[in-house]
């Protein structure tokens, strides 16, 4: 059984930095883990993924440059995010999917996380 659970976010300056994270339990060693986002009155869209062994990471261009994806060795994912813009706010989720880079190909999801971003 898969199990996500997401960790930090809140209420984060323009130009500040925040770190999330995504404890996982029953992933695999060729799964794809994966964080994405969704702002009020929108669809959800791809932020960043990783393999579960690190080797390989994927970014969305919105957020290249500034977040970072990374997999710690207590089985977490991590997402760095470094100057931040009030477009970055929403609710973050890590979910257990592919490259695909679509929300649809993820069959496992966390509860997601609150991150805004205000002047």
């Amino acid at each position: 059984q898969v199990q996500l659970t997401e960790s930090g976010g809140g209420f984060v300056p323009v130009g500040g930095s925040t770190r999330l994270s995504c404890a996982a339990s029953g992933v695999g060693f060729s799964d794809v883990v994966g964080w994405f986002r969704q702002a009020p009155g929108k669809d959800r869209e791809f932020v960043a993924t990783i393999s579960w062994t690190g080797v390989i990471t994927d970014y969305a261009d919105s957020v290249k440059g500034r977040f970072t994806i990374s997999r710690d060795i207590k089985n977490s994912v991590d997402l760095q995010m470094n100057s931040l813009k009030p477009e970055d706010t929403g609710v973050y989720s890590c979910a257990r999917g592919s490259f695909s880079r679509s929300p649809a190909t993820s069959d496992y999801w966390g509860q997601g996380t609150q991150v805004t971003v205000s002047s």
